[in-house]
């Protein structure tokens, strides 16, 4: 059964504090694996990447075929049925949208000291997106990694994703094709990050790696950091839903489900200030296990991972709220603005009663690659400007560097670099 705690408990403080700080992601020992593989991947190159797919993917890349042809991705949007293509586009067509408004402004100008500074930014020359294939298909997440990359300017846009088995879902490069993908990749797991940061002979190493995956890929992507740029290093799931007992409990049992059937180790939290309204949201959620498809991994998510939390006041749950800087936030109340202004931390909020955290996965714009593990404290979700790079510039003339450059020798001399001074003073005694 989920955790169940109320604000006037007496032991709430050392409960709350054990929620926050629990661990629900994967053990140091898949640190060493992870190793093990991308040194494989350094080391021998295609090589390990057949013998690895074919040890954990089960297909040969030499039979199968180690990429997918364009003809295939676009024989594959074609092949949609006219409903779920529309859908597919609307999508696409919203994120798209979103993303163009990301895109920062360049800067260039003189200041009163008559020195020239600015920035341009530019977007990196090839990006690698890694889309899961294990417990279902994703091709949400092939739109909200791949869009944001080509409206950042990204020349070439490479997908990896395992193949059980050689195949990949349809949905799944028809979602590709509609975003621009460029090179989609038969290969999975920690060693296509191995195989996106350091280059193979078939694959050419990128510049930034994103995208979700499992406890081996996200360890892969931290280990490979500095090699590459990353988007984040993700866990499990997590949403925090903040409803009175307004609320159809139907709908609010269906939101918490929403996220527990992502995984065994997901997580979905209730705050309510209507005991009554708690034990029906339980209710609902029993009765909708009953007959949910996912209801295995769901169950298991919801009795070891979940929480119900009784507050005597709603603007009570901001802090606490905050505290475990969920990745996802409902805000299922009269007046969601109110709390949303005391909410500092959350990867993503949804206003209202009719704003289910689900809208964000699909067509709402926002991007849903989010910040989990409390990390919404000091990290954003995906965006444009995780694919682009900013370069500064400066341009002083004589007068300029007349102007400034006395402070910047003083300061050089004060640091004991008399090297940096001499680059300056020298122009200074002949102008």
């Amino acid at each position: 059964m989920p955790f169940r705690m109320a604000t006037t408990d007496a032991g709430f403080a050392e409960a709350f504090d054990a929620l926050v700080n629990a661990r629900r992601e994967a053990d140091a020992d898949v640190s060493a694996d992870v190793k093990a593989i991308i040194r494989d991947v350094r080391e021998q190159g295609d090589g390990a990447l057949l013998r690895l797919t074919s040890k954990f993917d089960r297909h040969d890349l030499e039979q199968t075929g180690w990429c997918i042809s364009k003809a295939e991705s676009a024989a594959a949007l074609e092949g949609l049925e006219a409903s779920l293509r529309i859908s597919l586009e609307l999508a696409a067509l919203r994120i798209r949208d979103y993303h163009e408004g990301q895109l920062p402004d360049n800067r260039d100008y003189i200041d009163d000291a008559g020195v020239r500074i600015g920035a341009r930014w530019n977007g990196v020359e090839r990006a690698g997106i890694y889309i899961p294939g294990g417990r279902a298909a994703y091709p949400s997440s092939v739109l909200m990694n791949a869009i944001p990359a080509k409206v950042a300017g990204v020349d070439q846009l490479v997908m990896v994703t395992p193949a059980s088995g050689g195949s990949i879902n349809p949905l799944v490069l028809a979602a590709a094709e509609l975003a621009g993908v460029d090179e989609i990749w038969r290969i999975g797991g920690a060693q296509a990050i191995a195989a996106l940061a350091y280059g193979t002979d078939k694959i050419k190493p990128v510049d930034v790696i994103t995208g979700p995956g499992n406890a081996w890929v996200a360890e892969a992507k931290r280990q490979v950091y500095g090699v590459v740029g990353i988007d984040m290093v993700a866990g499990p799931s997590e949403i925090v839903v903040v409803a009175d007992g307004k609320n159809n409990p139907d709908w609010i049992a269906a939101d918490l489900l929403s996220q527990a059937e992502h995984d065994p180790t997901s997580q979905s939290i209730l705050f309510t200030d209507d005991q009554k309204f708690a034990d029906q949201v339980v209710e609902k959620i029993n009765e909708q296990l009953s007959i949910l498809a996912t209801s295995e991994t769901a169950t298991t998510s919801w009795n070891d991972n979940g929480a119900i939390i009784i507050v005597e006041r709603l603007d009570q749950a901001a802090p606490l709220v905050d505290r475990l800087a969920a990745e996802h936030l409902e805000l299922a109340i009269d007046d969601p603005e109110a709390l949303f202004r005391k909410i500092r931390h959350a990867g993503s909020v949804f206003l209202g009663r009719h704003t289910p955290e689900a809208v964000g996965d699909y067509v709402a714009g926002p991007n849903h690659v989010l910040p989990t593990g409390r990390r919404a404290r000091f990290s954003s979700g995906l965006s444009v400007t995780d694919f682009m790079k900013r370069t500064s510039f400066i341009r002083c003339d004589e007068q300029a560097l007349r102007n400034i450059g006395p402070a910047a020798v003083a300061l050089a001399e004060a640091e004991g670099l008399p090297a940096h001074a001499a680059s300056i003073e020298k122009r200074l005694d002949q102008s």
